[in-house]
Order: C-alpha cells, then structure tokens, then sequence
C-alpha cells in the first residue's frame, strides 16, 4: 500500500500543475457550466481511477522507460505511430504552459516581470531532470498532500463567506470562457487531454510498482485525490465568482481574499504543482529522444528549456483554451485504444 499511495501521490503530482493547480482549467472545463460543473467533477474522478489504474498496469506489464511502446502495443503499428507523434507534440505544448502559468502566478501575487518567473521554473526543472528518475518521481509525489491541505481551507472559507446566492452565481458562471461545449464534453475532455499529458510518465511511474496489483491500486488512488480536488476547487470558485471572473490565477486570487499570508502559501503551492507537473511533461519529452544514459542528454535538456522559455511568451490563459481542448480530443484516441486492448485481452 505504501508503494501504491507513492504512485498515487506521483499520479495527482503529475496533473495538478497542467490540470487545475490556478483555477483556470477547472473554470474552463467544469464551473463555467454552473452547478452542472459538479456532476461534471464527479464524472472526472472516475475516469480518472479507471484509467490510471489500467495505465499503471501497463506500464507495470511492459517495463517501458518511455510511452512509445505503451501507446504501441494498444494501438498497433500504424496509429501508434500516430499517437506517439501527437503526445509527443503536445507534452512540449503543455510544458511551455507550465512556463507561462509560473510567470502569471509571479506577475498575480508577487508583482514580478513575468519572464523572470517563467525563467525560475525553467531552471529549476532543467536543474531536476539531471536527477535519476527515482528521485524525480519522489519528487512529484511530495507536495499532493500540502495542495490538499490549503484548497480544504480555501473551499471551506469561500462557502462560509459566500456574498451571492447560488442563482447569482450560478448566472455569473455561465458568462465564463468555456473550453468545451457542454459539462459533459467538458468533463471528457478534461480527463482525456490530462490522460494524454500524462499517459507518458505514469507508464514510467508503473514501471517501478512492486506488482501489477499495487500499480493499479497507485492508479485508482490517483484518481479518487484528483477527483476530491477537482470538487474543492469547483466549488470555491463557483461560490466566488464575483471575485474570481476574469482572472488568469482564480484560486490565488480566493486565497489573497483570506489573508496575505494564505495567498503567499497559495503561490508556493502553485508553482510547487506547476513544477511538479513540468518536470513530468519534461522528463517524458526527452526521454523518448534521448536515454538519461546518453552523453547528449543534459545538453538537450538545457536546449530543449530554453526553447520552452521563449515560446512561454504567448500567455497561460490562450495556452489553457487552445492547447488543451484540442489535446482532449487527441486523448480520445489514447482512452479508446486503452479500453479496447483491456477488452481484447479479456
């Protein structure tokens, strides 16, 4: 169990950055649809075990260090060649989101030249990747519980102190930037692009359970956290739209309202999972170029952050709405092959 809370903890590390750490994709997939955007959370958390767990065992069964060969042998050939291209475009697109949105929080909180905070995260990630991968997965595993901690605090704080009535709010919601048509498609969509950014280092993650059973468990306790803070932060949001509505940070901006100091732990929080996140999409990026073994290596990875850097310039908010709904629809493709290659050796 301890190995599979691990994996777990690594799971909800690797999604929180690029999915729902600031607010925003949680605004744009889920509380832009009003009180609909709560069945869509519940609905999120399922698929999300589901998935995790069979990804999991995957990468348990196959001891692959890179997604190519998972996304291969459920696919086949041909589209697994076409899956591997497009995760592999997208990781570099949801890393340099992760750039943009540590230089927003920068920008939100602490008042600092947004570059500077994008050029923090990229170092400190260039800086982790030359680690072995144990370490980068213990990594990503710490911070969940401290995440959990905080969003508790604020989700109950913005019930308690709700100046709106639920039809008010309700209203304001709905008058939100939606990156989906519907709660439902906003709901899949969300699993699936999260699936698909992550599909890459949870396969990795797999690899080093202690058996297939205890991968899978690690999978589906991932999921249950990430759909419990889906909900926290859903509903925090919702019962402050007055305060959040246009704000590329909406949950730093609920916990600047608590206190100063609850909004610096807020920031640290959210650059911890923008981090968390960033060194995942990183590590799955180049290592399906490059072995960590290979002499070539370390300087790729400082390239390949430098490139990160200068495209992190188009903004988070565009980031969030463009690339990450047309990655949803990418996953799509990924939970198919998944069900049907578990259907098929059933």
């Amino acid at each position: 169990m301890k190995k599979s809370f691990q994996i777990g903890g690594a799971f909800v590390g690797l999604v929180v950055g690029g999915g729902f750490a600031s607010g925003q994709e949680i605004m744009q997939f889920f509380t832009g649809f009003g009180l609909y955007g709560i069945i869509g959370a519940i609905v999120a958390a399922f698929g999300f075990a589901f998935l995790g767990a069979n990804i999991a065992q995957l990468g348990y069964e196959l001891q692959t260090t890179s997604h190519k060969e998972v996304v291969y042998h459920i696919a086949g050939r041909f589209f697994g060649s076409i899956l591997d291209i497009l995760i592999t475009f997208f990781l570099f697109g949801i890393l340099v989101a992760m750039f943009a949105g540590a230089a927003s929080t920068f920008q939100q909180m602490l008042g600092i030249d947004p570059y500077i905070g994008s050029l923090f995260m990229v170092v400190i990630t260039v800086f982790t990747l030359m680690l072995n991968v144990k370490s980068i997965i213990n990594v990503i595993a710490v911070a969940t519980p401290y995440l959990l901690a905080i969003m508790l605090i604020i989700a109950i704080y913005s019930i308690v102190t709700m100046d709106l009535s639920f039809v008010e709010q309700n209203i304001l919601a709905q008058h939100q930037r939606t990156a989906a048509p519907n709660w439902i498609m906003g709901a899949i969509l969300y699993v699936s692009y999260n699936i698909a950014s992550s599909v890459a280092m949870l396969t990795v993650i797999g690899c080093t359970a202690s058996s297939r059973r205890s991968a899978g468990m690690g999978g589906i306790i991932g999921g249950v956290i990430l759909g419990v803070l889906i909900l926290l932060i859903n509903v925090a949001m919702f019962v402050k739209m007055d305060v959040v509505s246009g704000t590329d940070m909406p949950v730093l901006e609920i916990a600047k309202t608590i206190h100063p100091i609850v909004g610096v732990l807020m920031a640290i929080a959210l650059l911890g999972m923008i981090y968390n996140t960033a060194v995942g999409l990183f590590y799955s990026f180049i290592v399906r170029f490059i072995s960590p073994k290979d002499p070539s290596y370390k300087p790729a990875v400082i390239l390949i952050g430098a490139i990160g850097f200068m495209a992190s310039f188009i903004g988070f908010t565009t980031l969030v709405g463009k690339v990450y709904s047309i990655m949803g629809y990418l996953g799509f493709a990924i939970i198919i092959a998944i069900i049907t290659a578990r259907i098929n050796n059933r």
